[in-house]
Parts: C-alpha cells; structure tokens; sequence
C-alpha cells in the first residue's frame, strides 16, 4: 500500500495582509474537526515539531476561550489564547489568535467534506503588512504551519 504523500498550498499576499494554508488529510472531516477541537488530541499535535503545549482551558464556542502555553524547544514559554468568535462543527470555526494581552492575527479554518477526505483552508488576516512579514520572518509563520499540519495528520493516523 503506498502512503500518499500530504502538499500544502501557502498564498501571501500582504496588501491583504493574508496568509492561507490549505491541506487535504486522509480523515472524514469529522475527525479532523474533532482532532483540532479537542485538549485529547491538541497535546498531541499543536505547533510545530520540537514544541509541546500545556492545555490550560478549552471551551470551544462562540465567546469561549482556549488558553494554553506553548513550550518551545529551547525551553521558552509562550502563553497563547485563542478567542473563538464562529464555531459550526464540523464545518469551521474563526478565531483571534493573541498572546493574552493583545490579538495578533484573525484566524478561519474550515473543513470541507471530500468523501473519505477532508480539505482544510486555514486563513490567517493580519493587522497590517508588516505584521504578516514579522510573523513569516522573524516566526518561521509559513514553515510553522506545514510542521503543525504535518504533526496533524500524524495524530488522525493515531485515532
């Protein structure tokens, strides 16, 4: 059996001030929107490799909050909070993505059906310009995403 091998479409475009990311996994979409949803699955797969995260509080809804520390490789924390704003399971969700103090980006993700597959469009809307460019040079923003995606369809492989 040959294993498919996943590609990522990566789109910038910084008079939008906008990064997307889509993926195709190898899961029915309510497996993948569960594998994202869930503090089970997230410790196992949230950020790029060599980062783990402390889940700290998860309550995904409209107005709910998920708070977590993200522990880099090099021994940094990062607190993180994620603000969910729109959340139709299985279908997508919009959240604002900051550091506890302020929101440095707007996130959307959604999940469509493709049978036995699931394409997932992760669209990152930025303040400004410079915001985008900090975030892909001085934060690795593209090749963190490919590393977090990568480490997703591993953990959809597990459940």
């Amino acid at each position: 059996m040959s294993k498919e091998t996943a590609t990522n479409s990566i789109t910038m475009n910084t008079e939008k001030c906008e990064l997307v990311i889509t993926r195709t996994f190898n899961a029915p979409r309510e497996l993948v929107f569960k594998a994202w949803t869930e503090a089970e699955h997230l410790k196992h797969w949230w950020g790029p490799k060599g980062f783990t995260i402390t889940v700290q509080e998860i309550n995904v809804k409209p107005g709910g909050v998920w708070t977590y520390v993200m522990h880099g490789p090099d021994g940094v924390d990062y607190n993180n909070k994620i603000d969910f704003i729109e959340v139709v399971s299985p279908e997508r969700l919009v959240y604002s993505h900051g550091d506890g103090k302020e929101e440095h980006f707007r996130v959307t993700v959604t999940f469509s059906d493709q049978g036995d597959k699931t394409e997932l469009t992760m669209w990152m809307l930025f303040k400004s310009a410079e915001e985008l460019d900090k975030a892909v040079k001085e934060y690795g923003a593209i090749e963190g995403a490919k590393s977090t995606l990568d480490r997703l369809e591993e953990e959809l492989a597990k459940i």
